[in-house]
């Protein structure tokens, strides 16, 4: 028997949106919204948590005061949970830049890749020992494997998963990305990890940008420079790891019939997929103004923001505590696989 998240029908994270009247839209949007930029403000503020944990703790909250006062929060919620979200990591590409691959090279590569092999492994082989369910554990293993929230956000809709399992999964990783600001310079110090070996060790080890950005400044500006270097770069893992589960999914659903032919491209290609990777050519071929980095990477931080806050708005804590220890058993035992991967193959290629 596995330990699941139980969802209603009706709250499906993935679930089409379809025509309303935009009363029944504006409430959760307008809601998550306002959450979403309290919580961007509050993020800047304490950046060790991050504005999308934020949102989804005052939207769970919201949502429950909404639910008693007779507020019809779900359309808009959902709305701003799935189409918000996917635009902004569509923006979040904007800022990204593919020859940053390139540049960072054999210096990262190795222990990016091998890191995100180690996770995929263990949350296998893990989530299976710990009896965690299929989806739970695919979004807490691209979470901790690839870059947290955005990596959530991006197979969350691909996969069908509900409210529930990403505000578990996203609790889950918030735990180990504040333990590892604190622990990540200290053992880099003790083992005399130079700026380059800690920024590569943080960028590929830590999940959330906020918690790699004050992890690498805590060790120096140098580490810090470059951590978030490494960290681009292994965002644009999800462009493989959602193509991958995409593809996984769609066979697994066809699995025993007898359709013949290949699915339609838009099935196994998800659109924000596409047009988070033309953005990012955009930006690699400078379509995208050097000055205009900082207010994309604002506005997709909002975003982000905003889909989580509406995440929260339709999320019901009961289920979560449904869910048992065992996810969260799991993500340690993510982060601290992906964390020693980490240095064993710094050791092993001299990085």
């Amino acid at each position: 028997m596995t330990t699941s998240v139980p969802t209603r029908p009706t709250m499906t994270f993935h679930a089409p949106v379809r025509a309303r009247p935009v009363r029944r839209l504006l409430p959760g949007l307008a809601i998550a919204a306002v959450i979403g930029c309290l919580a961007t403000g509050i993020g800047r503020l304490l950046p060790v948590v991050g504005a999308p944990v934020i949102a989804i703790a005052l939207g769970a909250l919201a949502g429950r005061w909404a639910r008693g006062a007779g507020w019809a929060v779900a359309a808009g919620s959902r709305l701003a949970g799935r189409y918000v979200l996917q635009a902004a990591i569509v923006v979040f590409g904007a800022g990204l830049s593919l020859t940053s691959v390139l540049r960072v090279g054999v210096a990262s590569l190795p222990v990016m890749l091998g890191t995100l092999a180690a996770c995929g492994v263990m949350a296998l082989v893990a989530g299976r020992l710990l009896r965690v369910d299929d989806d739970l554990r695919l979004l807490i293993g691209a979470g901790t494997g690839i870059c947290g929230a955005s990596a959530i956000g991006a197979v969350a809709p691909v996969i069908g998963a509900g409210e529930a399992a990403v505000g578990y999964a996203m609790s889950t990783i918030f735990v180990f990305n504040v333990a590892a600001v604190i622990v990540f310079p200290v053992v880099g110090h003790l083992l005399g990890l130079s700026a380059h070996g800690f920024g590569l060790w943080a960028g590929t080890a830590i999940n959330d940008t906020s918690s790699v950005t004050a992890a690498g400044y805590a060790y120096g500006p140098a580490a810090g420079d470059y951590a978030i270097v490494v960290k681009l770069c292994r965002s644009l893992m999800i462009i493989p790891v959602v193509l991958a589960v995409s593809v996984l999914r769609h066979r697994r659903g066809t699995a025993g019939t007898h359709a013949a032919g290949r699915p339609p491209v838009r099935r196994l290609v998800p659109p924000f997929l596409l047009l988070f990777l033309l953005a990012a050519l955009a930006n690699t071929v400078g379509a995208v103004p050097h000055d205009a980095h900082a207010a994309l990477g604002f506005t997709a931080t909002l975003g982000v923001a905003v889909a989580m806050a509406g995440v929260g708005l339709d999320l019901r804590l009961a289920e979560l505590r449904r869910a048992g220890v065992r996810p969260l058993l799991l993500g340690v035992v993510l982060s601290v696989t992906v964390a020693l991967t980490g240095l064993g193959l710094q050791a092993v290629t001299g990085r």
